[in-house]
């Protein structure tokens, strides 16, 4: 096993929880191996989302997991001497580790350990503003918690910000024995069933009005809120940071060319390494993209990572049964990039898994650059305006070869 140096970050506030990142560069051979970050950099976000500021990154490259403590007991040691160093109050992994890797971990670091799963979790708890997002973060929490130990989770719950910072009686998730626990995910799944049953009846509704629904979906942090707030002039929250927005946020849009308003709906952003137990609790979240007639797959332009986020897009859409909805990419951020990155039109089309070309609209949802081509775009995917009575460009799709210098520039973009 070999290891490299471990990386020093800035000095946080005193009052912020400190945090020590972790990731295990396991090898092309392993089942991590296309999940490993080497920069750690999304679980420096992921950190400060959840209120804890990371002030130290090591990086461990081994063969296979420790049993006992993932990063093997010389790895362990150094972290502990991080810990000391930067008074940290947590440490935390970007990978999952089983229950007793977390407890031996613990013992030996002696602060709070948390892995990607449980910092996801506690932000979506801490997000979520709903009745029916808060029951979905509160079944997935149930049932994370439900393989581990429960006397071990009391720092899960916090008076005050970072997952080093916990203390307080919580709602007595510490006092639950694997019975209780049982007992309330069975009492939670019984509740989200009768709000989904309520979502249901008012999507029926919409559909006797024969409204058109479109659902923007997309990595966390890609700007969909901003996006939805430009298109209907709302006030949905929106933040540069992951997981901004929680909760299904539904509004009509009006389009003039077609003479008609569509149900346009804000959904959860998603992100690598979901957990599955979320993507089955938030099921009815996502059943707005499910039971969509239009997706816009909203793309971070200025991201580094485009191709590895748009992919994990497409493979939740694909788990939740809305891979063959019909799509608009829509590549937000172009006041991000520089002016040599930008394609020279506004408008191109792209080959989707499957052979499917699609529209590709590049936007700025903060300065309503090419605002007026998406909404065209969506009018013809309604259908009842014929795109040739549209102003816009190239409504249909070329034959193949077409667009081929903005297809350049776009490709070139995403490798920028």
């Amino acid at each position: 096993m070999s290891s490299s140096p471990s990386s020093t970050l800035a000095s946080p506030p005193s009052e912020a929880a400190r945090a020590i990142l972790v990731g295990v560069d396991f090898g092309r051979s392993s089942s991590y191996a296309s999940t490993f970050d080497p920069t750690l950099d999304e679980l420096a976000l992921l950190a400060e989302s959840a209120g804890d500021t990371p002030v130290a990154k090591v990086i461990a490259r081994r063969q296979a997991p420790d049993a006992a403590l993932f990063v093997g007991s010389g790895k362990a040691d150094e972290i502990k001497l991080l810990v000391q160093a930067h008074h940290a109050h947590t440490v935390l992994f970007d990978q999952a580790i089983s229950p007793a890797q977390q407890r031996n971990l613990e013992r030996v670091l002696g602060v709070p350990v948390a892995d990607r799963t449980a910092l996801i979790l506690e932000i979506f708890a801490a997000r979520a503003q709903s009745h029916e997002g808060k029951l979905q973060v509160e079944l997935a929490r149930l049932q994370y918690l439900a393989t581990r130990l429960v006397r071990r989770w009391s720092h899960l719950e916090r008076q005050s910000g970072g997952i080093g910072m916990r203390g307080g009686p919580g709602e007595a998730q510490i006092e639950l024995d694997r019975r209780m626990i049982d007992d309330r995910i069975k009492v939670t799944k019984e509740r989200l069933k009768k709000v989904q049953r309520q979502r249901t009846t008012q999507r029926r509704a919409r559909e006797r009005n024969s409204v058109f629904r479109v659902s923007l979906v997309g990595y966390t942090n890609a700007g969909k809120s901003t996006l939805f707030n430009a298109l209907v002039k709302a006030r949905a929250y929106a933040a540069d940071q992951l997981f901004a927005t929680l909760d299904t946020t539904t509004r009509s849009l009006y389009l003039e060319a077609a003479g008609a308003s569509v149900s346009l709906s804000d959904t959860v952003g998603f992100i690598r390494d979901l957990p599955h137990k979320l993507v089955e609790a938030f099921k009815a979240t996502l059943q707005e993209a499910a039971e969509a007639d239009l997706l816009l797959h909203v793309v971070d332009a200025a991201s580094a990572t485009l191709d590895e986020q748009m992919v994990e897009v497409e493979r939740v859409l694909d788990e939740i049964g809305a891979a063959d909805i019909p799509q608009i990419l829509v590549y937000n951020k172009q006041d991000m990039l520089d002016e040599n990155q930008r394609p020279r039109a506004a408008l191109d089309w792209i080959e989707r898994p499957g052979g499917l070309r699609v529209p590709r609209v590049f936007v700025s949802a903060l300065t309503g650059q090419g605002l007026d081509v998406l909404r065209a775009q969506i009018v013809a995917a309604m259908g009842i305006v014929p795109a040739a009575d549209l102003n816009a460009q190239e409504l249909t799709p070329p034959e193949a070869g077409g667009n081929a210098e903005n297809a350049d520039d776009a490709t070139a973009l995403q490798h920028q």
